[in-house]
């Protein structure tokens, strides 16, 4: 019974930390990863599926690394660069992060514009539909209430259960009734070198990586370890939180992209223009309902993702530069804190409205691919404190870890530099 009892104690060890990891990885599977991941399998069928592995791998690396800082120094990430590299370098990634979070709220809001916009009525003969120009606004005013007047740890909670909505995905893949063979082998193998050579292709390649691997999520993860208690004796199992979580969060990447190539690509809709175009692809499970079931599961992502990315942004900044943060106190204790929340949600509301319709969904494609671009200095500014042993301790980065990291690195500006210099 011995092995029942330290079973038992595993699983509640799991359960006290479980959150941090599967959240962060779950919560970027909002409005951006279901289009990115939706018009790569739209737009090239199986032929990505291969990079689910190694974006995959190193996710896992990556966000461990994250969690494994904050266990062990109990700082955020921003707070590491600020105490280690000075005022400037801090300052110069806070930059870099309102930067690609701002783009990262607008596509939120762009989630709820599309998502709404696929609920159409009837009243009186008129075919009624809900205008961005309604919807947006009043999500902003939702969002803000929500966070500044609710209890953040409860929106967190919500958007973990809301997350499982991806399951639909998974089924809508398997009715797809899709090539399995082919799907299986694209997955293992890399398609042909003549591909990496079209500069779409090179950008939903970006697109994929920066959408799975979005650099605001380090500092997300490190700060929710803190702030959760977790430590160096319990990381055990926030470990397992972490990997649990990137395993999760790319099956369902990985099936989104299996039903849109079933569903969209082998009927020649290669391209997505709307969330009309994306819902299609869950024809298979819901039939003439797909439209509100894909509408409902995007508008759920799009608004806990609106809520958390200004939030954490917020923190970070706060936290690296210096200033006070914190729900927990008035706008007159935290007025930075509060005021680019603030900003954030507004702002980002503001230009969705700006934004022609017909080019929403490539501005949310866009903002993945800058979350790609922008990602190798993050993970630079990772590695190097990481590696500190004044820091870190025996918890330094082993080889492989190493190795792991800085080839995705690597290859992530190696992927820049091919998409600005090959042809169309």
């Amino acid at each position: 019974m011995k092995w029942l009892k330290n079973w038992k104690t595993r699983t509640l060890l799991i359960f006290a930390v479980i959150g941090p990891g599967f959240i962060t990885a779950n919560v970027d599977n909002d409005a951006g990863g279901i289009y990115t991941y939706s018009l790569a399998g739209a737009q090239f069928g199986h032929s990505l599926l291969w990079s689910l592995i190694p974006i995959t791998l190193a996710l896992i690396v990556i966000q461990e690394m994250s969690a494994r800082m904050g266990a062990v120094t109990g700082k955020g990430l921003s707070d590491l660069i600020r105490e280690e590299y000075g005022f400037r370098a801090t300052f110069f990634m806070m930059v870099l992060l309102v930067a690609i979070n701002f783009m990262n709220v607008v596509t939120e809001f762009i989630g709820v514009a599309t998502s709404l916009g696929l609920f159409h009525g009837h009243f009186h003969g008129h075919d009624l539909y809900i205008s961005k120009y309604v919807s947006v606004p009043i999500a902003a005013a939702l969002v803000w209430l929500l966070v500044t007047k609710g209890n953040y740890k409860s929106v967190e909670k919500i958007f973990l259960t809301a997350s499982f909505f991806y399951v639909c995905y998974i089924i809508a893949g398997l009715l797809a009734q899709p090539n399995w063979t082919d799907a299986v082998r694209a997955t293992v193998m890399p398609p042909s070198r003549q591909l990496f050579w079209n500069k779409p292709y090179v950008y939903m390649l970006i697109a994929t990586i920066g959408t799975t691997i979005a650099p605001w999520m380090q500092f997300y993860l490190q700060a929710s370890i803190v702030e959760k208690g977790v430590t160096a004796r319990g990381y055990k199992a926030s470990r397992l939180d972490v990997i649990l979580g990137c395993i999760f969060t790319d099956i369902v990447a990985w099936f989104i992209i299996v039903a849109c190539a079933a569903t969209l690509y082998t009927s020649g809709h290669t391209s997505i223009e709307n969330g009309a175009d994306a819902a299609r692809a869950l024809k298979p499970l819901a039939g003439r309902y797909a439209y509100l079931l894909f509408g409902a599961g995007l508008f759920n992502a799009s608004i806990f993702a609106a809520s958390i990315l200004p939030l954490s942004t917020s923190y970070t900044v706060c936290e690296g530069l210096g200033f006070e943060s914190g729900l927990d106190k008035k706008f007159g204790e935290a007025p930075v804190f509060y005021w680019l929340y603030t900003i954030l949600v507004g702002a980002g509301a503001t230009a969705v409205l700006l934004i022609p319709d017909r080019l929403l969904i490539k501005v949310s494609v866009l903002s993945q691919v800058l979350n790609g671009v922008l990602l190798p200095p993050v993970l630079i500014y990772m590695l190097l404190l990481i590696n500190k042993s004044s820091l870190m301790g025996k918890y330094v980065n082993g080889r492989i870890f190493n190795v792991i990291a800085w080839v995705t690195t690597a290859i992530v500006i190696v992927l820049t530099v091919t998409y600005v210099f090959v042809g169309q």
